[in-house]
């Protein structure tokens, strides 16, 4: 009876822990980093440095997604490095679908600013498609230039 017991509660163990495996987040790193850098020369010949790099880590199973940002900025004279700062963080964003599924995902940031570029830079391009289904969906997020962000999807027709 003991050895029975001890099957019965081993195959309940592996059925829960099939099931709660089923139910895990997968996270995935996009595949279009980019990195973007600027100079400036300050009083005193001063050279400034400032990278900034972003990446997206995407859950494939609910379609959360974070936006993580690193900079470093990089401050000498023209004998020696005087200063070096680095910062970075992830920030949640909403989900791209509402319903579960498994979804591939890729991001893209706006170029640095130039004439074409009405608020600077700050802005994203979002797509997402769902692995079990003909659906896709375009995200386009730009800085409104007073603080906020403006977000809007499209959902892709297959013609």
């Amino acid at each position: 009876m003991n050895h029975v017991m001890k099957t019965v509660l081993g195959a309940a163990l592996s059925i829960m822990t099939l099931a709660s495996a089923a139910q895990a987040d997968d996270f995935k790193l996009s595949q279009n980093q980019r990195i973007s850098c600027s100079r400036g020369l300050s009083p005193g010949k001063l050279n400034t440095a400032t990278c900034k790099s972003y990446a997206y880590i995407f859950n494939t199973r609910t379609s959360e997604y974070y936006r993580c940002q690193v900079s470093l900025a990089l401050t000498r004279d023209n004998k020696e490095v005087i200063n070096v700062q680095a910062d970075g963080n992830c920030a949640k964003k909403p989900r791209i679908f509402d319903a579960d599924s498994s979804y591939s995902f890729d991001a893209t940031e706006t170029e640095p600013p130039n004439t074409n570029s009405f608020f600077g830079t700050g802005g994203y391009a979002i797509w997402a498609s769902d692995n079990k289904a003909l659906k896709a969906r375009g995200c386009i997020i730009i800085s409104s230039g007073l603080g906020s962000d403006i977000s809007k999807c499209i959902d892709m027709k297959f013609e």
